[in-house]
């Protein structure tokens, strides 16, 4: 019985030695494995928060130089380029002004999100720079939608604005129908004869003129550019058609690019303290 009982005992010692090495190498096994998952998500981590860093450095220069050329505009020019009497702070040196800030402080909290590796951060960038698409999407839509609304509106507010040109406080707006009818080679807004309501005679700008002379603009009218401007600028942003198209593509794809890299890199920072914590 002894004997019996002894071969018994070695035998369940035997296999309960195997299973414990079986459940012990099982186990380094698994850890193994998490550890392995673990470097691998670290070296995916580090490779998109520095890619996520440059790309939004980037992003934040470009909104440095905006931002710099939209103040070099309101100080040298004034509120150049403002054209509409209803909206006189939309100039471009105020577009370009906002758009800078704008993009600098999108730029900025992409920035410190990536190298932090900071969730709420992260998450933030994202929400602004979808929000921003949307918007921006929402505009094009709209203006494909009521495009002969927005025709009709702009075009009455734009002669609505003929009558400040050349008064005190309106620089911006001077300066922009004098360069835009110089260099497109036209008069008004749908015709020549839009001045004549605005000096109440027979007169245009000396912007208007052929050939450039002082008071030019009181000559006859066949010294003046006859051409509209607002379908010449029209005319000349359809030809362009395709520039433009690129220039918003690219912009479209740099949003969906750094909308990319906050989602990527969030889950990823998300996975890491799941897994490896």
């Amino acid at each position: 019985m002894s004997v019996s009982f002894v071969s018994c005992l070695l035998w369940f010692n035997r296999v309960f030695l195997r299973n414990a090495c079986g459940y012990l190498l099982l186990f380094k096994s698994r850890h193994d494995q998490e550890l392995k998952r673990c470097s691998m998500a670290h070296n995916c981590l580090q490779c998109i928060k520095y890619l996520m860093f440059v790309f939004n450095l980037l992003f934040w220069l470009g909104g440095c130089g905006i931002l710099g050329v939209g103040i070099w505009l309101a100080v040298t020019q004034g509120n150049f380029a403002t054209l509409s009497s209803s909206f006189p702070s939309l100039s471009a040196a105020n577009l370009l002004i906002v758009t800078g800030t704008f993009v600098m402080i999108i730029g900025f909290v992409g920035c410190i999100g990536a190298i932090k590796e900071n969730k709420c951060l992260l998450l933030s960038f994202f929400i602004m720079l979808l929000i921003i698409f949307l918007l921006e999407l929402t505009v094009v839509i709209l203006f494909f939608v009521y495009t002969d609304k927005i025709d009709k509106y702009a075009q009455r507010d734009l002669k609505k604005g003929l009558h400040l040109y050349g008064t005190d406080g309106n620089i911006g707006l001077t300066n922009a129908w004098s360069i835009i009818q110089t260099d497109f080679r036209c008069c008004g807004v749908s015709n020549y004869t839009d001045w004549f309501e605005v000096y109440n005679t027979t007169r245009v700008p000396d912007s208007c003129c052929l050939e450039f002379s002082e008071n030019c603009g009181l000559h006859s009218p066949g010294t003046w550019w006859k051409a509209p401007c607002y379908e010449t600028v029209k005319i000349w942003l359809q030809e362009n058609l395709l520039a433009v198209g690129i220039f918003g593509l690219c912009t479209a794809l740099v949003q969906i690019l750094g909308l990319t890299f906050a989602m990527t890199m969030y889950c990823q920072v998300v996975k890491a303290d799941t897994y490896c914590a």
